[in-house]
């Protein structure tokens, strides 16, 4: 069996949501699917498709390793960011593939299932305080066992402008109360995961957290920016609640201190920018070893749904999976069979590859540019801060 095709689908589902999907062809009649992980970057990362497709046509999809090791460093200089989302999304399609060959669940080759399900995490949001109490409510009485939002914005002067506004110590007394009012309406077992996504300095959060911990958070979420994983060893020194991190990080490297030093409680592995399943795996079972659980990232589509499942079935140290909305409950045009949820877990389908099944006609005539930008925000003075 070999690799005869890799083809970029940027899409737009009937409902309006943008993804971008590589499906790789083989000679075998076998096709498997992966997703890239920062949509904003499409245009850039198409183009890294198409170049590693040079090396990767001709391959048999059963070497995932070598072909890792190929595309990461066959260039000599190692794959940045932009290139780590293409591979990514290429490893996820060949484990697919591997998995149709023979029959089996992606899950089944990742080392068997070591869970039946895994409990999941939902986007609740509001644009008020009692909004967002009102969504968290909603969503537990759905039967999710967690709830989850991110740093509030503050509105200002700049709002009038038509530009969103994030000014750091007001929005840090929005999150306290955000806090203690979800907590108050939910009760103290239903769990709570706070998204600071990058916004904050860390002199800010750490002050913020220290108001939050009688609230009892499962986690706080990208507390700081994620270039310097050094920076960790600041936090983990001033606060008293468990960190997640690790979603902007592409590859095992950028890992590799905040494990070792155990700075971190989760790592935020994206499977879509770390460089799919085969690296997913390694920091995975390297994060075992400093009993640091895994939270993989996934606020995409319905296969980076399908391969976090497939790695969370698999692995022993799991803390929690995102899981924006339910399986099968959107992008079905485009997807008509997805992975399973119910009462608040999600689970892999027991079906040859990651056990979905797209539409391929419907992505070609759902196709869009590869490029935009996320919203931008500003804080009083106009300064830029991350989005």
């Amino acid at each position: 069996m070999k690799i005869t095709e890799i083809k970029s689908y940027p899409v737009q589902d009937a409902d309006g949501a943008a993804y971008h999907f590589v499906v790789v062809d083989t000679d075998a009649g076998i096709s498997g699917i992966g997703e890239i992980g920062i949509r904003f970057w499409g245009s850039a990362i198409e183009q890294a498709v198409a170049h590693l497709s040079e090396i990767v046509i001709g391959q048999d999809p059963w070497s995932t390793e070598r072909i890792w090791q190929q595309m990461f460093r066959g260039g000599f200089f190692p794959a940045d960011k932009v290139y780590a989302c293409a591979i990514s999304a290429i490893d996820i399609a060949l484990w697919d593939i591997k998995g149709k060959s023979v029959d089996m669940p992606v899950y089944k080759l990742l080392g068997g299932p070591v869970r039946d399900k895994v409990v999941c995490y939902p986007h609740t949001q509001g644009p008020t305080i009692e909004a967002l109490v009102d969504n968290c409510k909603e969503f537990v009485d759905d039967g999710w066992k967690f709830v989850r939002w991110g740093q509030p914005e503050t509105g200002g002067e700049f709002e009038a402008k038509g530009r969103a506004v994030l000014e750091p110590l007001e929005s840090m007394k929005i999150a306290v109360e955000q806090m203690s009012q979800v907590r108050e309406a939910v009760g103290p077992d239903i769990q709570i995961c706070f998204d600071v996504h990058t916004r904050l300095d860390t002199t800010h959060v750490i002050q913020m957290c220290r108001d939050l911990e009688e609230f009892k958070p499962f986690f706080i979420e990208d507390p700081i920016r994620s270039e310097n994983p050094a920076s960790y060893r600041k936090l983990a020194r001033h606060i008293n609640l468990p960190i997640a991190a690790g979603e902007q990080w592409a590859t095992k490297w950028p890992f590799r201190e905040v494990i070792e030093e155990e700075t971190i409680d989760y790592a935020r592995i994206d499977l879509c920018i770390v460089g799919g399943l085969t690296e997913a795996l390694k920091i995975t079972h390297w994060a075992e070893t400093h009993f640091i659980d895994i939270v993989p990232h996934n606020p995409l589509g319905p296969v980076s749904a399908a391969a976090c499942v497939s790695l969370d079935m698999a692995s022993t140290n799991v803390g929690v999976q995102e899981m924006p909305r339910k399986p099968g409950t959107y992008s079905t045009d485009l997807f008509p069979v997805q992975i399973q949820w119910e009462d608040g877990y999600s689970w892999a389908n027991d079906a040859p590859g990651l056990g979905i099944e797209w539409d391929e006609d419907k992505m070609r005539n759902s196709i869009i540019p590869a490029t935009g930008w996320p919203p931008q925000l500003r804080r009083n003075d106009g300064a830029f801060t991350n989005w």
